[in-house]
């Protein structure tokens, strides 16, 4: 059955990829790009199917406009994607506050506004399914991505309240966590101005090791959308889907690890209980 979709950032890296895919299929898409004129080549061949809005998430007025645009264009939103963001790279002291802001405000306020946007109509329509693109970095952290991991660990968090708040209007969530990904990611990656002092410390490693290629095995996108694609098919999918090698087995190690730790406390977790 053919499904009407709304991504945001569209323009380049999964969001494209996952646009591609869809309009491939024959489902009908509303993409939004910051930028005019990124998917003209989609334009041309999808004319009746795809429907494209400039958008800059961080606009909370022109968010509200793009999502009311899109349910209105497309008469009911079966899936709504949040896909906007971009890295921020940096040990936490070499960032400057501007930096700081423009992340937050893209990868997590601009995240939140595009849900509770689509809520309302959501709701009126009698349910729909919301995909959050978060990464291994929402279930994970490393040296130099402080900011970027503030924003995906906030968003999964926000997102898995808000699925309990909206699951009786038959709302439901899924939260995708793609390892590194062979995507223009990187050429989007904002960069803080290093500092020599942090050269022999993890956060220089890292540096290094993402200056010479040897950051992390890579995910394939075409793989990593057709996943995603089954995924939100389906009739009940998880609340949390990890693909990719890396994704798998950092994210099980740090759930492990924190459970082992958390169990080790018991005892005094519980010996603060006031006694009855």
């Amino acid at each position: 059955m053919t499904k009407n979709w709304l991504i945001t950032g569209a323009s380049s890296g999964l969001g494209r990829e996952l646009a591609e895919r869809l309009l491939a299929r024959g489902d009908r898409v509303v993409a939004t790009i910051r930028k005019e004129g990124a998917p003209d080549d989609l334009q041309a061949r999808h004319r009746e199917r795809l429907h494209v809005v400039e958008c800059d998430v961080t606009n909370v007025n022109a968010v509200r406009a793009t999502v009311a645009e899109a349910f209105e264009v497309m008469g009911r939103l079966d899936v709504v994607v949040s896909n906007a963001a971009y890295g921020l790279f940096g040990a936490a002291e070499e960032l400057t506050d501007a930096q700081i802001d423009r992340q937050i405000a893209t990868n997590l306020t601009g995240s939140i506004q595009v849900i509770r946007a689509a809520l309302p109509s959501l709701r009126n329509q009698g349910g729909g399914r919301i995909v959050q693109v978060s990464s291994e970095g929402g279930q994970i952290a490393y040296p130099s991505f402080s900011l970027y991991h503030a924003t995906k660990w906030g968003i999964e968090g926000f997102v898995e309240a808000v699925a309990k708040e909206v699951a009786s209007f038959g709302i439901d969530f899924l939260i995708v966590e793609p390892g590194p990904t062979r995507t223009n990611f990187g050429a989007g990656l904002d960069r803080a101005t290093p500092m020599s002092c942090y050269d022999p410390t993890p956060a220089g490693e890292i540096r290094n090791a993402i200056a010479s290629g040897n950051f992390a095995s890579y995910g394939d996108a075409g793989k990593t959308v057709d996943a995603m694609i089954v995924a939100i098919d389906s009739p009940n999918p998880p609340l949390r889907l990890a693909l990719g090698q890396s994704a798998y087995h950092s994210v099980r190690e740090a759930l492990l690890g924190r459970l082992r730790v958390l169990e080790s406390q018991k005892e005094v977790a519980l010996s603060v209980m006031e006694q009855s």
